[in-house]
Parts: structure tokens; sequence; C-alpha cells
């Protein structure tokens, strides 16, 4: 089991300062446990932290290649390692604007593979007790260091209303992604307050059509900020604390569609880029949103 640490700096998430009082850590899983105990840990925290379920090779040589290639946007501090992602600074000349590389990346048959490697799958088609789905719209982020903008507070099933709420998401560090690099911060139990949520919303859409029923920008929402940005009130609300880890190649987490996330800010010391991966997963014979069919673009508006 791993322990808590003293943090060496604050956590900020879009301009908030998250209180310490609002702060825990994630209880890791061991993967190799039975599936009716990962199931019964899965319903009662809204996550599994999977620790070493992918090989940490692997994911150091996708985290390699990424960087080799992300060279061209001249972000990546020139002759230094590619497996480090340094980040050549605020004064760096972009090159190539970095969304063209990220459509390119999660086109790529390597990283098709990646989210399809034996581990993943092996895993869900137990987890799920059935053939798996792997939807086509898969997303690779990147954080340069001291960057303000976080990922906003949110639970996943607001962008995938047009399918089955049995979907999965995994969230994969690509590299060791200690806090102080602004890894996914979890708020503890709140698939619970976002199934509540959800149906706060189910009502007001009520008399929508069904096309803005599922839109994440339809008029009785704000996509940008759907349940809020400040972190600390939302702890308030939802009852719980937000659950941080020192994230490790190799490490994969499963969270619930409900489950409220948010990120903060990369503040790592050595000036790395964080790399992450999410992609979803749910059984190939539940109804499957259609808008997730296809591949990423940075203007999809999901």
């Amino acid at each position: 089991m791993m322990f808590p640490r003293t943090l060496t700096q604050p956590l900020i998430s879009n301009g908030y300062t998250l209180n310490p009082e609002n702060v825990g850590w994630l209880e890791p899983s061991d993967p190799t446990t039975s599936r009716r105990l990962l199931w019964q840990q899965y319903q009662e925290q809204g996550y599994l932290w999977l620790k070493g379920l992918l090989d940490r090779e692997d994911v150091l040589a996708f985290r390699r290649r990424f960087f080799e290639t992300f060279r061209e946007t001249g972000l990546v501090a020139s002759g230094s390692n590619a497996l480090q992602g340094l980040y050549a600074g605020a004064d760096a000349k972009v090159l190539v604007h970095p969304n063209k590389i990220l459509l390119e990346v999660v086109r790529w048959a390597a990283f098709e593979a990646f989210c399809l490697s034996a581990p993943i799958i092996e895993f869900y088609e137990d987890f799920l007790e059935g053939s798996v789905y792997l939807h086509k719209r898969k997303i690779v982020r990147f954080t340069k260091p001291h960057d303000p903008k976080c990922t906003m507070p949110h639970y996943d099933l607001i962008y995938l209303r047009g399918g089955t709420e049995r979907v999965v998401t995994s969230w994969i560090p690509i590299g060791d992604i200690p806090v102080e690099m602004g890894g996914l911060a979890y708020l503890e139990k709140s698939h619970h307050w976002g199934r509540r949520k959800e149906a706060e919303f189910n009502r007001m859409n009520a008399n929508l059509s069904r096309a803005e029923q599922i839109n994440p920008y339809n008029p009785n929402m704000d996509a940008e900020t759907p349940i809020g940005a400040d972190v600390n009130a939302l702890a308030e609300r939802a009852g719980g604390r937000w659950l941080i880890a020192d994230y490790e190649a190799g490490d994969m987490v499963v969270h619930d569609p409900y489950f409220v996330h948010t990120s903060t800010v990369n503040n790592d010391a050595q000036g790395r880029i964080r790399l992450s991966t999410d992609i979803r997963y749910q059984r190939v014979r539940d109804e499957i949103d259609p808008r997730w069919q296809n591949h990423w673009s940075f203007d999809d508006m999901l």
C-alpha cells in the first residue's frame, strides 16, 4: 500500500487553490484481485487505481515516441532526451501547432495498438463480463509546466449521453506523474452526487429535442463549466475530498462515468511536460454514442 506524503506546494486548479482539508489520497488496487472484489471497490469508490497493470517499458516507449514527434512543435527542449519530455520554456517559438501533432497521434496505428494492448482488453472483458468496444474518439493530452489552464471539473457522461451509461473511462499516465505535475484529482465518492446532478439536468432538458438533450452545450447548460470551477465549493457540495496520487508509468485509473474529476497545474520542478491519455470502453452489445465513433479533433465540441 502507498502512503500519503507531505505536499511540497499548494495545488491549484483553474485559479482555485485547494484547501488542505479538501485533499485526500487515492487508494491503489491490485489488478490481480478477483473481478468480484474489484467490481465492489469500483461501485463503492467510483474508481480503481490499478497499479502496474501495463508494462512500464511499453508505456515509456510510447512516451519517447510521442516526444520525438512532438519536437516538431518547438516545445521540447533542444538536445534533451525525448523520454524526459522537457519543456523548451515560455519563450519557445512554436514551429508547428501542437494540435496538428495530436491529430496525427490519435490516428497512429501504434496508439491504437497501445489502447488495445492485452492487459487492457483482458481486464475489461473480465470486468465488464463480455466483449468490449474501444471508442474511436481517443484523447492524448499534454500539459506544459505552469500553464494555469486545467481540465475543468466534470463527469464524463455530460459528454457521453448518447449511449449506454455503462461506459468506463481509462485514464493512463504516459510516464511518471507525481502530484506536482498535475495529474487527475478525483472528488471522493462523487459518482453518487454526479448521478443526482445528471437527474437534475435531465429534468431541465426534458422539453428539448433528443439531439439537444445529449448536447453538453444546450441552453440549460454551460459546458465550459458544467458543474462549476470552484473545487472547494464542489467539495462542500458533494461532501468529499479531492483525491490525488503519485501516478507511475504502468498504472491505469478506471473511473465511473458520473465520477467528478479535474486536474491541477503542472508545477514540476524539472520542467517536464505532463502526458496522459483518456480512452473509453464499454460492452460492444450496449448502445454506443455515435458522436464518439470518430477520431478526436480539437473542434468536435465534446
